[in-house]
């Protein structure tokens, strides 16, 4: 599956989480701020109804960029259904190459203690997440689109100090080295860190106003990348964390 944007030195990627069924700030920060991709790490509704995550992916897509979506954990079950019948593409399990930059993602969470409709074991994680790299595990920049976060990482820490992300997901890392880790799930854990060369990025929550923008600079033949949490709320440019 191959995508194309609008030519230029900049490609500018969107990416937000943890939708809960809103969507209003993203929808006027799109209206205000063009993109060539938009990226939606999952939750898309808060245990439903479905019909909500197609009409969310469809206003989405109704700007000119490709939305790649994934289902987060708290999404019900028969979501696949619904993200394949929007005009979002489900990039959960799948792969996708826009010029020589290769997308992969896979929805839902390691397992939790709240026994959520989209849990998955890690045994299966780590299955899915290697079919997945070897997909673009060639391309240029790689970008692994998940909705938990990878284990022992700033991205992963809920209240009590525990770290609860997915073990299988940062052996993948650690393995393939991806050029970014795009995720959320534990919203009070929005950080950039690093595993190794890979930038491992949790933005928040989009229900509470936060987001990831993404410029990958083509100039001078080398891509550059750059990465920040925004704040919505504010339609600031400016991140309050940032990693190139």
């Amino acid at each position: 599956m191959e995508l194309y944007t609008r030519r230029g030195t900049i490609m500018k990627i969107l990416s937000v989480g943890d939708l809960h069924g809103q969507c209003v700030q993203f929808l006027d920060y799109l209206k205000k701020n063009p993109v060539d991709l938009i990226i939606i790490t999952g939750d898309i509704t808060h245990f439903g109804p479905l019909e909500l995550a197609e009409d969310i992916l469809n206003e989405v897509c109704l700007f000119d960029a490709p939305v790649l979506a994934i289902p987060g954990n708290c999404d019900p079950e028969g979501i696949h259904g619904k993200i394949e019948n929007s005009r979002a593409i489900n990039l959960h399990g799948k792969s996708t190459k826009i010029k020589n930059i290769g997308i992969c993602g896979f929805g839902g969470s390691n397992p939790t203690p709240f026994n959520t409709p989209l849990e998955f074991e890690e045994i299966e994680i780590y299955h899915e997440l290697s079919k997945a790299m070897e997909q673009i595990k060639d391309d240029e920049v790689q970008i692994l689109i998940t909705h938990m976060p990878p284990f022992g990482t700033k991205a992963d820490i809920v209240p009590s100090g525990d770290h609860v992300g997915s073990k299988s997901l940062r052996e993948i890392i650690e393995k393939y080295q991806p050029s970014l880790n795009i995720c959320g799930h534990i919203h009070e854990s929005r950080a950039i860190d690093k595993i190794g060369d890979t930038v491992v990025i949790n933005p928040g929550e989009l229900s509470e106003g936060f987001a990831c923008l993404i410029n990958i600079d083509e100039s001078d033949d080398d891509l550059k990348i750059d990465s920040k949490i925004i704040d919505l709320k504010s339609s600031s440019k400016n991140s309050s964390k940032r990693y190139k």
